[in-house]
Parts: structure tokens; C-alpha cells; sequence
């Protein structure tokens, strides 16, 4: 996964919450960060989602966007945008066209057994769509602090 710093994100083409289709080169000419969760409104996901909402003026004030990305459908996403009141999209990937290729899917421990399944992870895109740093199998505690850092570290 962190093998793939340097390189341009995936090609793809997922809906976002409101059925927009988003691409890789809509990511182009920002700075984007692209969170990697396992599901909607669980409490892990939902406390990353927070934070990332609570530094949400941060990030923007950097010139950044935020999505988050997970298997959950369309619905999901917006019931727990709503719920959370999150200012950012949440991309559907059900087929793992984009969560495959980052190295976000595939066996991980829970509770001690081996599940396949989403690998939290962040990737800070440049905006000319390099990766420039990941964050493999994501600590949440903390985690939008250091995404902060980073993306102020590599602005310049």
C-alpha cells in the first residue's frame, strides 16, 4: 500500500451520496483526502467521520476536500450524512473497483479472526492526483491530527 506513493490514483468512477458520479480526475487541481472505512454509522467509522467533520474548516483552509470511501450504498451514505452532519461526500464502492487497487480491501483481523473486508486506511492526493502519503490500517484516535500535519508538511 505505501508502495503506491509517488503514483497516480486509480482510474475510476463511483456514485458519491447523492448519486453524482465522481472520477479520478475530479480530484485533479486540490488537494484531496480519501479515507478508506468499513461501514457507515459503526462506532469507529462514525468517530473518524466526526473528526474529520469537527477539522473540517481546517482542511478546507488548507485547500483540501475530503471523501470518504466504503462498500455502504447510496442510502446509507445519506442517512449517516445526515445523521453526523457531515460536510463532505461519501463515495459507494460495492464492487471494490477503487478499494482493491489502494490496498484498502482484503484480510484483516476482527476480534482476533481472519475477515476479508475494508482496511481503514487514508491516501493524501496531490492536485495533480499523486498519492503523496498513506496511511495504512489507520489508528482513528489522533489520525485526522496527523492527515493535518502531513498535508500542511507537504503544501509547503
Amino acid at each position: 500500500m505505501t508502495d503506491l506513493v509517488g503514483t497516480k490514483i486509480p482510474n475510476f468512477s463511483l456514485l458519491d451520496d447523492e448519486g453524482r458520479l465522481v472520477t479520478a480526475k475530479d480530484l485533479e487541481g486540490q488537494w484531496t483526502v480519501l479515507y478508506a472505512y468499513p461501514k457507515d454509522s459503526t462506532p469507529g467509522c462514525t468517530m473518524e467521520a466526526c473528526d474529520f467533520r469537527d477539522h473540517w474548516a481546517r482542511i478546507k483552509a488548507l485547500g483540501a476536500a475530503v471523501y470518504g470511501l466504503s462498500r455502504d450504498s447510496q442510502k446509507s451514505h445519506q442517512n449517516f450524512i445526515a445523521k453526523q452532519e457531515l460536510p463532505f461526500r461519501l463515495l459507494s464502492d460495492p464492487e471494490k473497483t477503487l478499494l482493491a487497487p489502494l490496498g484498502a480491501f482484503g484480510k484483516k483481523l476482527m476480534y482476533g479472526k481472519e475477515v476479508e473486508g475494508i482496511i481503514r486506511s487514508t491516501f493524501l492526493i496531490d492536485p495533480k492526483g499523486a498519492i503523496r502519503h498513506v496511511w495504512p490500517k489507520v489508528s482513528v484516535k489522533g489520525h485526522v491530527q496527523a492527515v493535518l500535519e502531513q498535508l500542511k508538511a507537504l503544501r509547503g
